[in-house]
This record gives structure tokens, C-alpha cells and sequence, in this order.
């Protein structure tokens, strides 16, 4: 096996690891994927209504992604990655966490963990996409909505900040499955059902995944 194989495969598995599963796990909660969406993410263990839970769960999502690249990066040069592998191991770190090999491939929407990725891809890149998250989440009170906002505008900046590149390529195929993996939320976006942010619900509510 390569080197770059190798780094695809650790990128996978890193983002394979749900901090939502291993957060609730340590904190005595349920399972993510038992209540409310069903969607091991942040904001489905904030409805749980711990909040220090929810960060944790923020913060290891996005950590993950950020460490997987990083990691690549440090060793681009005395392994020889291309530019190539690189937005390769991006874009593994992130199918690692939509489809988790540890979790019978039931995995999160992938907005934290790509935030990670994108401020380790350049810090710039990273705090446009997040301050656009930010925006909107704050005037609209949907994270979805946030999300898929930040979703449409990321490949713009890394274009800007690249041109056409690797990094582009890699930030465009995760901000398509992130689309994607919204399909129930726009559908709830244009009903006038979605949940708004700070919206509680019970575990044994359910619905469509924010």
C-alpha cells in the first residue's frame, strides 16, 4: 500500500470516529441517532438540552476534520503528497464522517467536520465560510439554513483564494454532499416546518435531520 493510500485510509477512519456517539456516551446520554433526527450532529444532542455536550460534540466534529488534513499536510513533504492527495484526504476525512465505518455507516451532515477541513485547507477560507454560517444563523435562526448558505458560497472563496485548483475541487464535492445530505431540511425550509435553533425537543420526538 502507498503512502497516499495510507492517507486516504487514516483521513476515512479518523472521521469515522462520531463525537456525537462518544460525547453522549461519556455524558450518560442516549444515542444520537435514538431521538430527536436521528442525526449524530451538535444539534441534535442540543436537544438534549446539555449544552456543554453539544459544544464538545461542535468541537470534536470539526477538530477531526481539521486534524486529518493537517496531519497530511505535515507530512506532504517528506512523503511526497501532491496537492492532489491532499484534497483527496479532505475529501476522505469528510465521507468518513457522512458514512462512518464505526457506526454502521450512519453518520452526521458533515457541517462541522467541514468547517474543520476548510480552515485547515486556509484559515481565510475557513473564517469567510464559518462568518457566513454565523450571518445567517443569527438573522434567520435556522442551522440548516446556515449551512446551506455557506455551502453555496464556500466554493466561491476558495476560488478566489486558488483559482481552479485542488483545494477547489475538494471544497466543491464537500459543499455538493453536504446539499445533499439536506434534502429534508429544504424541503421542511420551504413547507415552513424546520426547527429553529434553540428549539427544543423531546428524545422521543422525530422528524427529518437538522
Amino acid at each position: 500500500m502507498t503512502a497516499s493510500a495510507i492517507a486516504l485510509l487514516l483521513a476515512y477512519l479518523i472521521g469515522s470516529v462520531s463525537f456525537a456517539v462518544v460525547v453522549s456516551m461519556a455524558f450518560g446520554l442516549p444515542d444520537p441517532h435514538t431521538y430527536g433526527s436521528g442525526n449524530p450532529g451538535a444539534t441534535n444532542v442540543l436537544r438534549t438540552g446539555k449544552k456543554l455536550a453539544a459544544l464538545l460534540t461542535l468541537l470534536g466534529d470539526a477538530g477531526k476534520g481539521w486534524f486529518a488534513l493537517w496531519l497530511a499536510q505535515r507530512y506532504a513533504g517528506d512523503y511526497g503528497f501532491s496537492a492532489w492527495t491532499l484534497a483527496g484526504v479532505a475529501c476522505a476525512a469528510f465521507l468518513g464522517h457522512l458514512f462512518p465505518v464505526f457506526h454502521r455507516f450512519q453518520g452526521g451532515k458533515g457541517v462541522a467536520t467541514a468547517a474543520g477541513i476548510l480552515l485547515a485547507i486556509n484559515g481565510w477560507l475557513g473564517v469567510a465560510t464559518l462568518a457566513t454560517w454565523i450571518i445567517i444563523a443569527v438573522f434567520f435562526r435556522y442551522s440548516s439554513l446556515a449551512a446551506l448558505v455557506s455551502s453555496v458560497f464556500a466554493p466561491f472563496y476558495c476560488f478566489y483564494l486558488f483559482g481552479l485548483s485542488p483545494a477547489l475541487a475538494a471544497t466543491a464535492f464537500m459543499c455538493a454532499l453536504l446539499i445533499w445530505r439536506h434534502q429534508g431540511n429544504i424541503r421542511n425550509l420551504l413547507d415552513g416546518t424546520e426547527s429553529k435553533l434553540g428549539a427544543k425537543k423531546s428524545p422521543e420526538d422525530t422528524g427529518t435531520k437538522v
